[in-house]
């Protein structure tokens, strides 16, 4: 079963570490050092849950439902366009990048924010709820719950470790300066997959 459960983290590894929506967010939160423990839970269990849907087959499903699929992706453009909007109006208002502990956003509104481009992002269900599902259904039994284990440790193990470990980047960030080119770059990435999930939706 290790065999198995290895393979299935270093997947989970390789279809997590990249700069995408929940990333960025998380990352600018762990800077802020707010709600950071509660937010990188609920990415490592909501990807845990998705992984299991995909090791039970759910992927199947979701690929076979057009109308479903269709709506998350402009739900989720919807959403990842309004969010760059936020992070560029931070950028060009210094004021609102102030570190500040009167200014800190409340845990509800910052686990709605850590869930919408989670469950919101097609790619999500597309590419690794189904691609795990599919690398998952060559094995049997133990050895594939191992796999999705696996795949869900190495979230797991990424998300407290990008929350936690920006605040070794604060010195950096002490600087407005700093605050306004991460804000451009989160609203940049932002912008370019909601284009991405708009592209996807109108021309198939």
């Amino acid at each position: 079963m290790f065999p198995a459960a290895l393979s299935g983290f270093l997947l989970g590894a390789s279809l997590i570490i990249a700069i995408g929506a929940q990333n960025a967010f998380i990352l600018r939160q762990g800077l802020l050092r707010q709600h950071v423990f509660i937010l990188c839970l609920i990415c490592a269990l909501s990807d845990a849950l998705l992984i299991s849907a995909g090791v039970a087959g759910l992927g199947t499903l979701i690929a076979q439902s057009p109308k479903l699929i269709a709506f998350v992706t402009l739900a989720g453009a919807a959403f990842l366009f309004w969010y760059a909007s936020v992070a560029f109006r931070r950028a060009f208002h210094p004021e609102a990048m102030q570190v500040k502990s009167n200014g800190a956003v409340s845990l509800k509104a910052a686990a709605a924010t850590c869930l919408a481009p989670t469950f919101l992002n097609p790619h999500v269900y597309l590419d690794t709820v189904l691609l795990i599902g599919s690398l998952s259904a060559r094995l049997e039994g133990p050895a594939r719950a191992a796999y999705g284990a696996g795949a869900a440790t190495a979230s797991c193990i990424w998300f407290f470790a990008l929350g936690y470990g920006a605040r070794l980047l604060q010195p950096i960030f002490a600087k407005p300066a700093a605050w306004r080119v991460l804000d451009c770059i989160i609203g940049v990435v932002m912008a370019l997959i909601g284009l991405s999930l708009s592209a996807r939706f109108f021309h198939g």
